[in-house]
C-alpha cells in the first residue's frame, strides 16, 4: 500500500503530513486509516503534533475514486450506503482526533475541503496559511456534510454562517475564517510551518496531562449544562492536582522561575 501519510519525530512534536499530492491530499479510506495509525503513535511518543498537507492542498476530501466510495449502477443505487466508511473509518478518525491525549495543532495550506474541512477545525490551534480556503464541498455531490461538520461548525461560527457554508458551499478563504472565528492565525504561506512548530513547541513543553484535561473540558462545554461543566470542573482539577507539574508550577511560581514542566 502507498504510504499517503508521512510521519516525523522532532524532539517532542509529532509532524503527521497528508502525502499525496497527485489528489490534493484526498484522504481515502486506506488514508483515513493510516492517519489513525500514525496519530496512534504520536499519542505514545509526542507531546504535541502538527498536521499538515504536502503539495497545494491540506486536504481535499473524501477520495471519491476510492473503491466503495460511489455507486453509478441504477440496479444497486438503492442498496448503496453512502454512509458505510463514516462508520467503519471517517467518524473513528474525526473522533480520535477529538480525543488526543495531546495537543493538536493543524497548518492548513491550500483547500481543506470536505472531511478535511472537519479535520482541518479538529486542531487546538489552527494556522492558516493566506492561500487556505475552507469548503464544504458536500452539496456539490449530492451529500451531506459528515466528519463532525454539522456539530462543529454551527458551534464555532453561529447556525447562520453555518448553514451559509454547507447550504452553498462557498470557498471560506483564511482571511474570512480568520474574522469568522474559524481558525487562529492567518500567516503567509512561506511562515505557515514555523508558525505551527513554534506554537507546537511551547504546548510540547507545557503539563501534558493537564493540558488533555483542558481539551476534554473544552469538547464536554459544548453539551453539557452549567451545573454539569462546573462538576466536571471540580473532579479535573483533582485529578490535575495530583500530578508532578502543579507541584512543579506551584514551586516555579513562589520561586519566580521558569516551570520545567515533564509531563507527569
Amino acid at each position: 500500500m502507498a504510504e499517503k501519510i508521512t510521519y516525523a519525530l522532532d524532539g517532542a512534536v509529532a509532524i503527521i503530513t497528508f502525502n499525496d499530492p497527485a489528489t490534493m491530499n484526498a484522504c481515502g479510506v486506506d488514508t483515513a486509516a493510516q492517519l489513525g495509525a500514525a496519530l496512534e503513535k504520536a499519542s505514545g511518543e509526542a507531546r504535541a503534533i502538527v498536521l499538515t498537507g504536502t503539495g497545494r492542498g491540506f486536504c481535499s476530501g473524501a477520495n471519491l475514486a476510492s473503491p466503495g466510495m460511489s455507486s453509478d449502477a441504477p440496479a444497486t443505487a438503492r442498496a448503496f450506503d453512502a454512509g458505510a466508511a463514516l462508520d467503519t473509518h471517517y467518524n473513528p478518525l474525526v473522533s480520535q482526533l477529538r480525543d488526543l491525549p495531546v495537543p493538536l495543532v493543524t497548518a492548513v495550506n491550500g483547500a481543506a475541503a470536505g472531511v478535511g474541512c472537519s479535520i482541518a477545525l479538529l486542531g487546538d490551534m489552527i494556522v492558516a496559511a493566506e492561500s487556505a480556503y475552507f469548503l464544504q464541498a458536500f452539496r456539490r455531490i449530492g451529500l451531506v456534510p459528515d466528519g463532525g461538520s454539522t456539530y462543529m461548525l454551527a458551534r464555532a461560527v453561529g447556525r447562520a454562517r453555518a448553514m451559509e457554508m454547507m447550504l452553498l458551499g462557498e470557498k471560506i478563504p483564511a482571511g474570512k475564517a480568520l474574522d469568522w472565528g474559524l481558525v487562529n492565525r492567518v500567516v503567509p504561506d512561506a511562515q505557515l510551518m514555523d508558525e505551527a512548530m513554534g506554537l507546537a513547541r511551547a504546548l510540547a513543553e507545557g503539563p501534558t496531562k493537564t493540558l488533555a484535561m483542558i481539551r476534554s473540558l473544552a469538547w464536554s462545554s459544548l453539551d453539557n449544562s452549567w451545573d454539569e461543566q462546573l462538576y466536571q470542573e471540580r473532579i479535573h482539577q483533582r485529578i490535575a492536582g495530583r500530578t508532578n507539574d502543579f507541584r512543579e508550577g506551584v514551586g516555579a511560581f513562589l520561586t519566580k522561575r521558569p516551570a520545567r514542566f515533564s509531563g507527569t
